[in-house]
């Protein structure tokens, strides 16, 4: 049986072209939010993250009524970092729309995201946005769309799309190319309702089985300060009702039984308390004040366990420590490695992609895994603005061994079992990495790949100021790769990296990423006669007036070896001159160090220090006579 008053649909697009601007079109146009309310750029976009970076991280539910009939719109986000996010989304679909650049169009993230939605046998309408840009290639970006579906193993149903134009920041959508132009040159009223239409004629209603006992999988979590946690999910059968009676089952299939303290539906953005609802229905469920994602709530008398959802598997870690400079303790409100525990934990619960374990430094660090260096970077950035302090290692890949019975293991046979260690296969990610970037530094870009052991996979050259490429490349090489290109290509490059899959490891120059700091010898402040001298050899990242401890990195070295010198340094008065008198000293503006540029720079000997007022660069053993000791 199909509930025809209700469509369930996800919105798919790689980053930046366009998918939050155009949810927010069809939530004004349908009044679901007023356009004279005092709302931000972008409606969905509701983390500050989010705004800053221009990009989605965590998925979103909406609602909106059109023409009698509920749509669920599920916003996803485009980075493959945060795929563990589109993973459990798709899952309370029933169709998508692919969002498509018309200059650019099908990017990696899209792919990804597609064959996740292809996989679950989801049927898309394909919207062409952007046709008003003056360089749009409308009919190209179709054809690689075709393609795109074509080698995702798509079905004969599923190639067989609806093509709909649209401009998302004007509001305006047409199945007719021609016609969407017009109302655009036109400076037409913003017109979603052919989108509206092309939904509700191709995306099937929700097939619910309305007689079977109640069902639904946790798919995400939301908390509320007043009802505490509830799951949220597609009910798959049955009905239910608040203060029901319902049990939990865990994918170990251990079994809690409880009753539904609240039940809610989105109207809109916000959730609304119901007293009922149905199969086909998005409901928030509490009453359960450990729930996770992957469990199945269900009937007591009748339970029927949901097969839990697939997240695919880390393929970066990095160290989290306790902060252990000497300024630790002076910015930050959580900085004991029992905050940084109760957090790291807390975040498992709805990051299901992150994987926390104690690491092997000691009680104060967690060895933390994630699906990329973005990924990770989020979860540092959020926690520094909760005020937390810590510290980070230099990221580094996961390993996965091929046993000699073809299974994959994270960790070789130990000697005495099989064939011992010697037969496993040692595997490392491997990332599709797609680089735009102007033709003039293509040798730059050639040079720097090879040595990181990718391999050509395609290169577009057509337009002869723009190149395209395509490289296959170990996740180890990508580390540092995006600064390094974009220091050579003047800004002008634009890089997107795709997992792709685990392969042999392969040997690559890992002196690549290679880079002599500039290290303050001495705990004091900053100064302009002593950033004199230092500039001289190589890049600064302070400028005069700064606090710095000994073993801080104040700056990156022309040659590839460390320095040690002294930035505090001041000029002294003498019987022939007064300290103050000199030509006048002019300073190179230093480098901002920023938290993404932090993580890509340290190399395995440095730490990031993270506070929420500071970011900074250090070696791990502070002491100069200790590095020294540990270089031997």
């Amino acid at each position: 049986m199909q509930r025809d008053a209700i469509r369930n649909i996800a919105i798919i697009a790689h980053v930046d072209h366009g998918k939050t601007t155009l949810v927010d079109a069809m939530l004004k146009q349908t009044q679901t939010v007023k356009d004279n309310a005092e709302t931000k750029d972008l409606i969905m976009d509701s983390m500050d993250l989010e705004r800053e970076r221009g990009i989605t991280i965590r998925a979103k539910n909406a609602s909106l009524i059109y023409n009698g009939t509920k749509i669920n719109i599920v916003d996803t986000p485009g980075h493959a970092d945060f795929g563990g996010e589109v993973e459990r989304t798709l899952r309370m679909a029933d169709g998508v729309l692919l969002l498509v650049d018309a200059k650019e169009g099908p990017m990696p993230q899209t792919k990804f995201v597609l064959k996740k939605a292809l996989e679950l046998g989801l049927k898309a309408i394909v919207v062409i946005n952007k046709v008003d840009k003056p360089d749009a290639q409308v009919e190209p970006t179709i054809n690689k769309t075709f393609d795109l579906f074509v080698k995702l193993n798509a079905n004969d149903a599923q190639l067989d799309f609806p093509i709909i134009y649209a401009s998302g920041k004007k509001g305006i959508t047409d199945p007719d190319l021609e016609a969407c132009k017009k109302k655009i040159a036109t400076d037409a009223a913003p017109d979603v309702s052919p989108l509206f239409d092309a939904i509700l004629k191709f995306i099937p209603a929700p097939d619910v089985k309305p007689e079977d006992p109640f069902a639904m999988l946790v798919l995400a979590l939301v908390y509320d300060n007043y009802k505490g946690k509830m799951g949220i999910g597609k009910i798959v059968s049955g009905s239910i009702k608040k203060a029901q009676n319902i049990v939990r089952i865990k994918p170990d299939e251990s079994k809690t039984q409880g009753k539904i303290s609240s039940l809610q539906m989105y109207e809109g953005l916000k959730p609304v308390d119901v007293e009922e609802a149905v199969a086909g229905d998005i409901v928030a469920i509490g009453g359960f004040d450990d729930i996770s994602i992957g469990e199945t709530l269900t009937d007591p008398t009748n339970p029927i366990h949901l097969e839990p959802v697939e997240i695919e598997p880390p393929t970066i870690k990095m160290t989290f420590g306790v902060n252990t400079s000497p300024f630790a303790g002076r910015e930050g409100k959580f900085v004991t490695s029992r905050n940084l525990r109760d957090r790291l934990y807390k975040e498992l619960e709805i990051n299901v992609a992150l994987k926390v374990e104690p690491s092997e430094e000691g009680a104060e660090s967690f060895l933390v895994s994630g699906r990329g260096e973005l990924h990770l970077g989020v979860l540092i950035e959020t926690m520094r603005r909760e005020g937390f302090e810590l510290q980070v290692s230099q990221p580094q890949v996961i390993y996965h061994y091929q046993l000699p019975d073809g299974s994959i293991s994270s960790s070789p046979l130990p000697l005495g079992e099989g064939q011992g260690e010697g037969s496993a296969v040692k595997l490392e990610p491997y990332e599709v990495v797609t680089i735009d970037l102007p033709s003039e530094y293509q040798g730059a870009m050639i040079e720097n790949l090879g040595k990181r052991g990718a391999e050509m996979l395609n290169m577009d050259s057509s337009n002869n100021t723009e190149l395209h490429a395509e490289y296959l490349i170990p996740t180890r090489g990508l580390i540092g790769l995006k600064n390094l290109l974009l220091t050579q290509t003047r800004g002008t490059v634009i890089l997107n990296n795709l997992f792709d899959s685990y392969k042999p490891v392969h040997e690559i120059d890992t002196h690549a990423n290679d880079h002599g700091s500039l290290i303050s010898s001495e705990t004091g402040v900053s100064n302009a006669y002593g950033l004199n001298n230092a500039q001289e050899r190589g890049i600064m990242f302070i400028g005069p007036a700064v606090e710095v401890y000994e073993g801080m990195v104040v700056g990156k070295n022309a040659l590839d070896s460390d320095i040690e010198l002294n930035v505090c340094k001041t000029k002294k008065l003498t019987n022939i001159r007064s300290s103050g008198t000199d030509e006048a000293i002019i300073l190179t503006p230093p480098r901002p160090v920023e938290l993404d540029f932090a993580l890509e720079y340290i190399g395995p000997d440095e730490l990031v220090e993270v506070t929420p007022k500071s970011i900074r660069i250090r070696k791990k053993l502070l002491d100069p006579n200790a590095r020294k000791r540990a270089a031997r």
